[in-house]
């Protein structure tokens, strides 16, 4: 195991709480929201406060593909930025890169989690929703604080995954997967940049997109405390060991289940249609917690290994299950 118990623990813990709090905002719809009309019914409209990015929508089957190729383009194109901004140590832009991208995403998120009545008067919601938005991704991105990273961490990947579901479909979130999958393998296994954009994003930006957990060793925490008898504590170096899952490996995932939610499509070879919702999603969250686990407990130390195979292929079991038992 690559990390003690606990800490594992807590790393899945972190994980199976994002995917649910992400299928709840994605089940909410937060770029939309219900009006009560002068004669008494309720209709659903556009949320104002995110018409400015609400996902666009899918006319044609075809355009399940189009979106599909554009994600992949928009995926390699950002990993590029970041990978040139990180050889080239902007760190400015990369702090406001994050810190944009941050406050979207919790905003989105406020978006989903609260009242629906509030919504539709933005008068009473949006300023202080946007207050508090941008000044958690302030507290973020500027000051270090693992467990501020941590909470807010919960709550970004759900709102970012709210503009990928509906442009996606069954069949294009399976292509999706094995390609971030075999990209995983290649930028982990093969060309180390994976390794690189992490160590450099804690070490120089301080920041992480991801779990991040630091801890110290049961051998540590004895040599410190007769350091302490021996008051020599301050005059000792103290290694910390860091327990950090990659945003892509959490938002992938909700990405899924929020597709399964909302699938029904018919299956080839002659199988009966397979009927999305969900407990089908729920098949899907097991299953990456499951393959994300695996992984966790059979790693080894001082190694570093590509999470997407793992969880794709947990994902893709209990896709099988739900088909099978439901």
């Amino acid at each position: 195991m690559k990390h003690n118990l606990k800490i594992t623990l807590l790393i899945i813990s972190m994980f199976v709480v994002t995917q649910f709090i992400g299928l709840y905002v994605i089940n909410s719809d937060p770029f939309h929201v219900q009006v009560t009309q002068s004669d008494g019914t309720v209709t659903s409209v556009a949320n104002p406060d995110l018409q400015w990015i609400e996902p666009p929508q899918v006319q044609t089957q075809s355009d399940f593909g189009a979106y599909l190729g554009s994600i992949i383009f928009a995926f390699i194109i950002a990993i590029l930025i970041l990978f040139l901004l990180t050889k080239f140590k902007i760190d400015f832009i990369l702090r406001i890169w994050f810190f944009l991208v941050v406050a979207i995403a919790l905003f989105i998120t406020f978006n989903a989690v609260f009242p629906k009545q509030l919504l539709s008067n933005s008068l009473y919601f949006t300023i202080p929703a946007l207050i508090l938005a941008v000044g958690l991704a302030f507290l973020k991105i500027f000051k270090r604080n693992f467990i501020i990273h941590n909470l807010t961490e919960l709550l970004i990947y759900p709102g970012i995954s709210t503009m990928f579901v509906p442009i996606l479909n069954f069949w294009s979130i399976i292509i999706l997967l094995l390609v971030i999958s075999a990209y995983d393998i290649w930028a982990v296994w093969h060309s180390g940049i994976m390794q690189k954009m992490a160590k450099y994003q804690i070490n120089n930006l301080k920041v992480f997109s991801g779990f991040f957990v630091p801890y110290i060793s049961k051998k540590m925490r004895k040599q410190m405390r007769k350091l302490r008898k021996n008051k020599k504590l301050k005059s000792k170096k103290i290694k910390v060991n860091i327990a950090i899952l990659g945003g892509g490996d959490v938002i992938f995932p909700i990405i899924t289940a929020g597709v399964i939610l909302n699938t029904n499509i018919g299956l080839p070879f002659g199988l009966h249609n397979f009927v999305g919702g969900f407990w089908p999603a729920i098949f899907v969250i097991a299953g990456a917690t499951l393959g994300l686990s695996l992984l966790l407990a059979f790693s080894e130390k001082k190694k570093f290994y590509p999470a997407m195979p793992f969880i794709t292929s947990g994902i893709f079991l209990g896709l099988i299950l739900s088909y099978l038992l439901l």
